[in-house]
């Protein structure tokens, strides 16, 4: 199959393109290197060294023999978009490319207007380039939990059925989206149903939860693959950051009381829910939605978690409760339907203790590159 994996040089997308490379696909990767300018931006960092996506290819070529291709260019502009997809005429198209921090959406109006603009106008032009030139091709489109907010009703997978004055109706899941980037995320969903009833695209919704894990099977193969940590206030996850605050003597900083509850998956699964997803295409006009998660913590149950492990390693660590920076309910009912992409092979990953033992001893290995006053949120919602 061929596959054009949108965002390749990122968190999700590197590790992706590897294993759909493994496993025989002919991959070829779109990227505008925004994730690492938006380091320099923000004078911030992934604590594991990432080598240019050139590089890494070129590795990857020379450990397996497997090719990936790769083309720097921006979604936003059309014309550069229609030549890939007129050159690959790809199977499926794999929408990672998009800024992905809420954080960063809401820093000010000019962030929060980039965010929009990009994510939803990037998002458009794919959608009129498979119309133009693949019309079979399955767009495998990277959505997120976020869009449902946290209602006081169980989270179906994209679809509800309602009764209202004695008349039913499947209709789409109600959105609550928390910010900026969230909202982004809606308008993609809505303006990828419109064009599967209109034009009949093929498309795969995966509202994904909070990504955690450093390594694949295939990133572990050499140095040079490695993938990104993120633990700074605007891209890192609070996993990720109170793991790398227990190595430098941080006390975990906590939003509030900690009861905000998410949905979470270890990056292994986040490559293994694309491929079901490609090797299971929706049918033309199908927007199909997947609620792509395998457990629900809160953000106290994530610190405990940590907490555990690195005394156990001998760090002297402490949980501490900070004013929320966000607008959100530090206290509310969770629970998310997740069956779709069990029904169809996946076999979760579970964040253990060995899990964030294994990441807590990456960190430890490149711990000279913790830049501490990132640690700390510095976005306001308010």
């Amino acid at each position: 199959m061929n596959i054009i994996i949108a965002g390749g040089d990122g968190f999700c997308g590197w590790p992706t393109a590897l294993y759909l490379s493994k496993q025989g696909h002919d991959v070829s990767i779109i990227d505008n290197m925004a994730r690492r300018k938006w380091d320099v931006e923000l004078h911030s960092n992934s604590i594991t060294p990432i080598a240019d996506l050139e590089d890494r290819v070129e590795k990857w070529k020379e450990l397996t023999g497997r090719e990936i291709r790769t083309y720097e260019g921006d979604l936003n502009h059309y014309d550069f978009l229609k030549q890939v997809l007129v050159k690959e005429k790809p199977d499926a198209f794999v929408h990672f490319a998009e800024q992905r921090s809420a954080p960063y959406s809401m820093i000010d109006r000019e962030h929060a207007v980039f965010t929009q603009v990009n994510n939803v106008v990037g998002n458009l032009n794919v959608l009129y380039g498979i119309k133009e030139i693949v019309p079979d091709c399955h767009l495998i489109k990277l959505g997120t939990m976020g869009e449902y907010g946290t209602p006081n009703i169980p989270i179906e997978e994209g679809y509800i059925e309602i009764e209202h004055k004695g008349r039913k109706d499947t209709l789409p899941y109600p959105k609550q989206p928390g910010s900026f980037y969230h909202l982004s995320k809606v308008h993609d969903s809505h303006n990828i149903m419109f064009t599967c009833k209109v034009w009949g695209i093929r498309a795969t919704d995966l509202n994904q939860g909070v990504v955690y894990g450093l390594e694949t099977e295939e990133t572990k193969m050499d140095p040079l693959l490695t993938n990104r940590l993120d633990y700074d206030g605007v891209f890192g996850t609070a996993l990720n950051r109170f793991i790398i605050q227990s190595t430098i003597g941080h006390d975990l900083t906590v939003y509030g009381k900690g009861g905000q509850t998410r949905g979470f998956l270890n990056i292994r699964d986040t490559v293994r829910c694309i491929e079901i997803a490609a090797e299971h295409p929706a049918d033309r006009g199908e927007f199909r939605v997947f609620n792509q998660f395998t457990e629900e913590f809160s953000v106290l149950d994530l610190a405990n978690k940590v907490k555990k492990v690195a005394q156990e390693e001998g760090f002297n660590t402490d949980i501490a409760h900070l004013e929320n920076p966000r607008v959100e309910l530090e206290e509310h009912y969770f629970h998310a339907e997740n069956t779709k992409l069990r029904e169809l092979g996946l076999e979760p990953h579970l964040l253990t203790d060995e899990v964030i033992r294994d990441i807590l001893k990456a960190v430890m290995n490149h711990k000279n590159r913790v830049i501490e006053e990132n640690v700390l949120p510095g976005v306001s919602w308010k």
